[in-house]
Parts: C-alpha cells; structure tokens; sequence
C-alpha cells in the first residue's frame, strides 16, 4: 500500500508504465474506501438539489400530464437510471478505479483518452456555466447586504460588470480552494450541501402552504390536459428526460464508486439518492411552484428568486447562501471531479488529480461562460454534438464489461503498455470499440442536428438512448465477428 496525508490509500501495482498509472488513476485499497450508503445518498442529493435540478423538476408538471401521470414518469424514468448507475458503478467499486481507467477495459489503455477527453470537454463547459450561475446568487447576496453595490452592475467588461466579474472569480476561487483539499473534504463538503438545501425548501414549501392551505395544492401546473395515446408519449418522453438528465454522470459515476465501502453500499446510496431522492424533492418542488403561483400570481421557477420576492432580507440572505452552496455541490460532483481525472488519465506522469483540477478551473475562464449561455444555438450544437456521444460510449463500456468480457478483467492489464497485455489491443487502441464508437456516434449526433435545425423530426431526449443502444449492438456485434473470424483461422 501506498498514501500519505490527505491521500487516498491506493494498491500499488508492480511494474505499472508511468503513462498510466500515479497515485490518483491507481485502485483505491480497501481502507480507502470510506464512502458509505450517506455519502452516496447525499452526493445524490448535491446533484438534484440545485437550481438547475429544481428548474428541470418543475417543469415536468408544466408538460400537460395530470400529477399522478408525471409521477409515474418519474418512477419510471429514475428506476432506469437507477439500474444503470448500479451496472456502469459495479467494475469501478470492484477494482477501485475511476473512469478514465474503467474505459481502458473497452477503448484500450490509450483509446482511453479519447473517451476521457470527450466526457473532460463536457465537464468543463458546464462547469463554467455553473460557476457563472453561482456568481448570479453571489451578486444578489452582495448587493443585499450593500445596496450601494449595485452602481459597479451597470459597466461592462468583457460581457461581465466589475461586480459579476468580482462574484464569479470569487465561485472560481471558492470552489478550487474546496477541491484541492482532496477527494475526502470534497465527500465532507455534499454530506453538508444536500441536507441543508432540503431543509430550506422544506422551509419554504411550509411557509407556501401556510400562505395558500393544502386545498389549493396541486401537481398539475399546466392549463393544456392531454388524453390517450398523446399522454402516453408524453410520459414515456418526461421518462426519457430523466435519463437524459442524468447523462454525464451515467458515464463517470464510477470516479465515486470506487470509494464506496461495498456494492451494498453504493446500491443502497444510489436508492435512497435516486428513486426515494428525487421523487421526493421533486414533490417539494411542486408544492413551492404550485404556491407561488397562488401568492405571487405567477409561477417561479426560480428557487432564488422566489426567496427574494418574500421580502425579507433575512430570507433573501439565507436563501442566497443556500442555493449557492447547492450549485457549487452539483458542479463539483458533476463537472470539477470527472474532468480532474480525465486530465490527469493524459499523462499521469505529469499530472495528478489536483493539478487536473487546476487546469479545469482555469479551462473553465477561458471558455467564457456568460457568453456561451446568451446564445442558444451555441448551446444546442454543443449538447447535441457532445451529449450525443455519451449514450454510445456508455452502451460500448457496459456491453464490453458484462457480455464481452463477462465481467472477468485483469487488473494489472490496466496498467500495462506491454503487447502482451490483454488491454493493449493494437498500439494501446481498440478497434473495434472505435469502430462502434464512431457509427453509433454519427447515429446519434446526426440524429440530434438533424431534429436541433428542423430537418426532421426531433428525437428529443430519446437521443441518449438511441445512441447507447446503438453502440452496445455495435459493439456486440463487431467484437463477436472478430471472435468468429480467430476461431475460423484457429481451426
């Protein structure tokens, strides 16, 4: 074993090239797995519980569909996501490793870093974007503790006033500090975000039912009704965006399952934090929605904003910090730690996981976030190109893992640049996960633009699966013709 202070304790593997292996890519050992079922439960609850997570909640009982119709989606929808966290999470808890190194079961020890490169470009941007949001909250809690404060929003900086650009380096900074104390501060950090935005909205969906009674409670936020086979499609469709929601982390859970104490553990987690989670913030949210539109004669979708309507600069305080802790939680989880890895997994001799965090962060600035969410097409190329490649590399990694390799691996073999290895493949590159990677992928993202621009009909969020199952069959099928072709030269 290997580790120092504020390290994880790793397994030191023999022999391992240095262009694969550093303490950080090496598999956690056993006395380093601390993350229990809680720490799973409440870095679920991180995920959900932000503004973003709220947004996408309310607005599936905005889609037309009685209540009992989107919970049912919901039910549905959450359970596949469910399962899928179990099978992508299972090879990274067993081994100990994250997910640039699982992907070297599937794309080779160097095709890896295509896939880790693709899911790092995804993770940068929306971690921008997300500290960009924080920044918003951040401006509004300075201006409410100093007015005066609001004369430096009325100047421009490169798309930013001195007071934006004053709240978004201090998210930056506030973030990276928080990051760079390691994997362990970072589990002690969303076992205290998820609990404390879910005692603020339990708050405010008491002070909505104090202000409108239960009577006026409803889960059906929208005037249009759809019946029959319409309401059916529009529920398998709220489904699908469930899962779609949860894309990113479908590819990369295993950056924390390889810290859970046991499988038991990480299902266990992945239930309370998902199904039971999800469902039931989802119902607060709908309850806080469903008010506001009583009290405030609208519906605000906007935790924030809803916060600051209340009138109170206590409130509006409290609320603020609240939602500023659960952005800097989901962005940490869902966009500072897989691309942290990704970077390191390019060159682990030089890199560890602090440094690729470091340079996330700085990537982060560059891409100049508060422009890229003010123009939508930038946004819907970006997600229909990026997020269409997910779902197949996803399908390629599970089919690989449990029907190709039957979910036998040596470990070693992860670590080794030798030829010999059963992981090198051809030059470190596999093939024929290429070969699927880039039919299911043209699928996919033709697919998205091509319902993006209006050309056909739009997939939707069916996108994700379309492209997952496509690489699974792809992969399958490419990997057993091979299989066959060995065994014909063989006899």
């Amino acid at each position: 074993m290997s580790g120092h202070a504020k390290q994880v304790p790793v397994l030191v593997i023999t022999g391992a090239h240095p262009k694969l292996y550093n303490h950080d890519l090496a598999p956690t050992a056993p006395e380093g797995r601390t993350w229990g079922t809680f720490s799973l439960f409440a870095m679920w609850m991180s995920d959900v519980h932000s503004v973003g997570g709220y947004t996408f909640a309310a607005s599936l009982f905005f889609l037309g569909l009685a209540g009992w119709q989107v919970l049912l989606s919901m039910v549905v929808g959450i359970a596949i996501v469910n399962v899928l966290m179990n099978l992508i999470g299972r090879p990274s808890q067993k081994y100990g490793i994250p997910f640039p190194v699982v992907a070297r079961m599937s794309f080779g020890v160097m095709g890896a870093n295509l896939a880790a490169m693709v899911r790092g470009i995804v993770g940068i941007v929306w971690y921008g974007v997300q500290t960009y949001f924080a920044s918003k909250a951040v401006q509004v809690l300075v201006i409410a503790l100093w007015p005066s404060a609001a004369a430096y929003t009325h100047n421009d900086l490169m798309g930013l006033s001195s007071l934006g650009w004053f709240s978004f380096l201090f998210m930056w900074f506030f973030q990276l500090v928080i990051f760079l104390s390691g994997m362990e501060t970072i589990r002690k950090f969303i076992d205290f975000c998820g609990p404390v935005v879910y005692l603020v909205m339990f708050i405010l969906a008491g002070w909505m039912i104090s202000k409108t009674g239960l009577d006026s409670f409803s889960m059906q936020l929208s005037d249009k009704k759809f019946t029959g086979l319409e309401s059916v499609g529009l529920q398998a469709n709220a489904a699908m965006l469930i899962v779609a929601y949860f894309a990113a982390l479908l590819l990369n859970f295993g950056d924390f399952a390889r810290f859970a104490k046991s499988e038991q553990a990480m299902k266990a987690g992945n239930f309370w934090g998902l199904p039971v989670n999800f469902i039931l913030f989802a119902i607060i949210t709908v309850i806080v929605t469903g008010g506001s539109m009583k009290v405030f004669g609208e519906a605000i979708m906007d935790p924030v904003l809803i916060v600051e309507k209340i009138n109170n600069p206590i409130a509006s305080i409290v609320g603020s910090i609240t939602f500023i802790v659960a952005t800097m939680g989901i962005n940490i989880v869902a966009n500072f730690v897989s691309p942290a890895y990704d970077i390191a997994n390019l060159a682990p001799d030089k890199i560890n996981f602090r440094l690729g965090g470091l340079i996330t962060s700085i990537l982060s600035v560059l891409v100049c976030p508060w422009l890229f969410v003010s123009s939508p097409h930038a946004i819907t190329l970006f997600v229909s190109i990026f997020g269409a490649v997910l779902g197949p590399m996803f399908g390629i990694m599970v089919a690989d893992y449990y029907l190709v390799k039957k979910q036998v691996v040596k470990l070693e073999d992860l670590y080794t640049m030798s030829p010999t290895g059963s992981l090198y493949f051809d030059g470190g590159w596999n093939r024929k996960a290429l070969f699927a990677l880039a039919i299911s992928g043209a699928l996919s993202i033709g697919l998205s633009l091509l319902g993006a621009f209006g050309l056909m009909f739009n997939v939707g969020d069916w996108g994700w699966l379309i492209g997952s199952a496509a690489g699974a069959l792809c992969y399958v099928a490419v990997s057993r013709a091979a299989a066959s072709a060995v065994t014909m030269r063989a006899a």
